[in-house]
């Protein structure tokens, strides 16, 4: 390679970096440096690459924050309200939690251990939880997009405002709900073959008189040997729950049937 064709390679680089970071001053929002104080460059850089091709148009603050996630409010270029969650470096005691329902799932036999490929497995297999349940009919918030440790899913509510959670909001139709996630799991369990393995009233939301499953990141395949006891798990909490709001819930037996459909217990 010539000189003269070096130093004009050089500069046309020099020429692409300065037009991109421009770009980006310009498509930030009034909240975007908050994101520069939290997260790294590669992080930053996914979210860079998600605003140059639109599919966010405008990030703003944060609408829920976590030990293991944060997730922002956002928009695409369409004005359509979008829910970007980001995955934060993780603890050892997280780490070791998440292990657990990776480790068994015939979807993710080879995981690296190191940290950063735990974290990317972990946003992938979320996403990948809710394509399963969203073919399924599973009311959970629809996927857009996922990358590294960066999620775009639909954002549940208005105006950046979260829909409730059951736990924040008793619902005026309390047995409609609860009748309503039963029918929810049973879809999640027999047609997108996955059990949530975590599930609460700290992760649904009710929305428009419906509930809306979220947190679906540990969610497992039914073949995984965690599975039937995970269920039960997700089902005593339900039960739990809704019988401390005075709704007339069904035994344990008659829940596992319902959304398994397997004989006696």
């Amino acid at each position: 390679m010539s000189f003269r064709k070096h130093v004009d390679d050089k500069l046309a680089k020099q020429e692409r970096a300065y037009e991109t970071s421009q770009l980006m001053k310009e498509k930030r929002s009034e909240q975007y440096d908050a994101l520069e104080e939290v997260f790294d460059k590669s992080t930053l850089m996914v979210i860079y690459d998600f605003m140059n091709k639109g599919t966010i148009a405008e990030i703003h603050g944060v609408v829920s924050a976590g030990k293991e996630s944060r997730v922002y409010w956002a928009k695409d270029n369409e004005g359509n309200e979008l829910a970007v969650k980001i995955y934060l470096t993780l603890s050892a005691e997280f780490r070791k939690s998440m292990l657990q329902y990776i480790e068994g799932d015939p979807r993710f036999k080879t995981v690296k251990r190191d940290t950063r490929s735990l974290i990317f497995t972990w946003a992938r297999k979320e996403f990948k939880n809710l394509e399963q349940a969203i073919r399924a009919k599973v009311k959970v918030p629809k996927p857009i997009t996922v990358r590294n440790n960066v999620l775009i899913m639909q954002f549940i509510g208005k105006d950046g405002v979260s829909a409730p959670l059951l736990k924040e909001q008793t619902p005026r139709n309390p047995n409609k709900i609860y009748q309503a996630l039963l029918d929810n799991l049973e879809k999640l369990y027999r047609k997108a073959k996955l059990v949530h393995g975590d599930l609460s009233e700290y992760n649904v939301m009710v929305w428009k008189g419906r509930p809306v499953i979220f947190d679906v990141s540990q969610a497992v395949s039914i073949a995984h040997p965690m599975a039937d006891f995970l269920l039960r798990r997700d089902l005593a909490n339900l039960n739990r729950f809704f019988s401390r709001i005075n709704v007339k819930v069904l035994s344990p037996d008659v829940t596992y049937r319902k959304v398994t459909g397997h004989g006696k217990t």
